[in-house]
């Protein structure tokens, strides 16, 4: 699913990544949730040169400059802050939503820290998340496996010279050159998707091969022991590419491209399972 989520507040959307361990929060939508403003950028800006005024420069010295999803579908850079930060934040813009939305942060917050004490409840809510959309259990333990290999594979590129995000694009984009031919943001145009996850739209196929060239790539990267993002590159090549030949192979054999426009559930079929599901429950 990635770092990045979008999670709500009374039907507002408030963006969050996870970084160093903890989820930090878009300050500008945390703003916009308080304020209704509607140049909430304008808002920041001016409380920012307030907080320095009135002598809490320390809380604007912790505020990071992250990546997160914008409107257009693109990776672009914002403050965040993490969980304490946010609260001294909020504390400074006078708001009738500032106690249920310092009552709703600590909750969002301390999800992840329970998770990091317990790595099985963020893969049982992950699990969960995906039944409920109506994906099949067979999909769910596919991609719940590719999710490890994605995580045990950034955790090198972390530990061998690669600065997350920037690096971890171009990275990525070459593992999926080398496997499908295309980069993740082609293959997304070609699948008709925007905000969506890739890898949730993928069919069984399309996420082994997925699998298979993430997992060679770490691999690659343990035999050679490599450092810097110029020999990480030259590996993510070569783990993408032993994925693509036994792409090629076995498209040879069914005669058809694994690549594809579809969409691993049609809508269709997602109302279907979703009715099966509750269903089920009854």
């Amino acid at each position: 699913m990635g770092n990045n989520q979008i999670v709500l507040f009374k039907g507002n959307k408030v963006r969050r990544t996870i970084y160093q361990g903890e989820w930090w929060f878009s300050i500008i939508d945390i703003i916009q949730v308080l304020t209704d403003s509607s140049i909430p950028r304008r808002y920041w800006t001016d409380l920012k040169r307030n907080l320095k005024r009135e002598g809490f420069s320390q809380v604007y010295e912790k505020i990071v400059q992250l990546k997160l999803e914008a409107p257009d579908g693109k990776l672009r850079v914002t403050d965040c802050a993490n969980t304490e930060t946010a609260f001294r934040v909020v504390q400074s813009i006078p708001s009738p939503k500032a106690e249920p939305f310092k009552r709703w942060l600590a909750k969002v917050g301390y999800e992840r820290v329970q998770e990091i004490e317990d790595p099985e409840l963020g893969t049982k809510r992950t699990r969960l998340l995906y039944k409920l959309k109506g994906y099949p259990e067979s999909w769910i333990e596919k991609r719940m496996r590719g999710i490890a290999i994605r995580e045990e594979l950034t955790d090198q590129w972390q530990n061998r010279g690669a600065e997350e995000n920037k690096d971890y694009e171009i990275l990525t984009a070459e593992i999926s050159k080398a496997t499908f031919g295309v980069t993740p943001t082609e293959y997304k145009k070609l699948k008709g998707l925007r905000r969506q996850n890739l890898r949730d739209h993928m069919d069984d196929f399309e996420l082994i091969f997925t699998m298979l060239g993430e997992r060679s790539t770490t691999e690659i990267h343990r035999q050679e022991d490599s450092k810097g993002v110029p020999k990480l590159k030259k590996d993510a090549t070569r783990g993408g590419r032993v994925a693509g030949k036994a792409r090629k192979v076995l498209e040879k054999e069914l005669g058809r491209s694994v690549v594809t426009k579809k969409n691993f559930l049609s809508k269709k079929e997602r109302g279907l399972n979703n009715g099966q599901n509750n269903k089920k429950r009854l």
